[in-house]
């Protein structure tokens, strides 16, 4: 069967759910040992949306994201190891510790977060596009954010900003159906949320976000666009968590079908039986990649364990930026 990706780029999009998969499992094991406190919101079931981001944007691209950030970190480039031991509030993780589930950052990865404030990272995120813009280079800026942000107020102002200053700038809802319990159909009268940016003229499209083929795609013509001068796109990405909205959530109010049908979409697995369909790939070529996976998330675990928590006097370094970063604008 003809397909417009190869089989390299179907077996990095597989590896990197997969360990975006069992890293996220593996969080939510040692929440439940009570090594990881706090807030923790996992990816499980989006996995697709990161992985054909990736492939369709450059390292010099920046991600910016809600609290659901540890998968999106990984992709990005910042290590399983400093994610983990972030997790653990170890002086090893990706925020030294400081900023836990929720606030983790990878600055020479180009991730700038991990943003706990619902919709903080859209006008964020349309500052760094602005940043990128006065440097004049062609970099973009991929902001990521969930439906139920989408009914926060500074995104009709960023949406506004962006299209008249034409910022390089994406904006990726991740529409999981659910804001924390309470369902698109319940909070805003317009369900398709991608229409959103007909308002400001802006491109907007939805995209089937179980599925990383479909996301490289959209994402490919928005980032054209927007290296071309073409300025913001809105992408839906319609997509689905299988865990609560975090680890306090026992997600009842939705149904055992509902899951089960969202399932049958799980993005693992049906690039798992492409792989093996189209491409003829092996049962022993799996298992490496599976046993290649497996190691890294225990060794994260391991480094985790052993690093040390941080010194007392961190808690007054890091409050403002003590040097230069790229990212800021002279």
């Amino acid at each position: 069967m003809a397909t417009k990706f190869t089989k390299e780029t179907y077996l990095y999009w597989y590896e990197l759910m997969l360990l975006l998969r069992r890293f996220e499992e593996k969080a939510g094991q040692m929440y439940g040992m009570q090594k990881i406190r706090g807030f923790c919101h996992l990816y499980i079931g989006q996995e697709a949306i990161a992985a054909g981001c990736m492939t369709a944007t450059q390292p010099d691209d920046i991600f910016i994201t809600a609290y659901r950030d540890h998968a999106l970190a990984i992709a990005k480039g910042v290590s399983a190891k400093s994610c983990m031991a972030e997790l653990y509030a170890k002086a090893t993780g990706c925020s030294k510790g400081k900023g836990g589930s929720m606030h983790m950052f990878g600055v020479k990865e180009k991730f700038f977060g991990g943003h706990g404030i619902v919709g903080a990272q859209i006008g964020t995120g349309a500052g760094l596009a602005f940043a990128e813009k006065y440097k004049g280079t062609k970099n973009v800026v991929l902001c990521f954010f969930g439906d139920g942000a989408a009914r926060q107020g500074i995104l009709h102002e960023v949406f506004n900003m962006a299209m008249l200053w034409k910022l390089p700038v994406i904006f990726v809802c991740e529409n999981n159906n659910y804001a924390m319990g309470t369902s698109v159909e319940r909070t805003s009268n317009v369900l398709d949320i991608y229409k959103l940016a007909d308002a400001y003229d802006m491109p907007g499209d939805r995209v089937d976000g179980m599925n990383p083929e479909a996301v490289h795609e959209a994402v490919e013509r928005a980032v054209k666009r927007a290296k071309d001068g073409g300025g913001p796109t809105l992408l839906e990405a319609k997509t689905y968590r299988y865990k609560g909205h975090s680890m306090s959530d026992p997600a009842k109010y939705r149904s055992k079908e509902e899951m089960e049908e969202y399932k049958k979409q799980d993005p693992v697995e049906t690039t798992l039986e492409k792989l093996k369909k189209d491409f003829g790939v092996s049962d022993e070529e799996i298992e490496t990649i599976n046993e290649r996976v497996k190691s890294e998330v225990d060794e994260s675990v391991k480094f985790a364990d052993e690093s040390p928590l941080p010194d007392d006097d961190e808690l007054y370094k890091d409050v403002y930026a003590e040097e230069d970063y790229p990212f800021i604008v002279d």
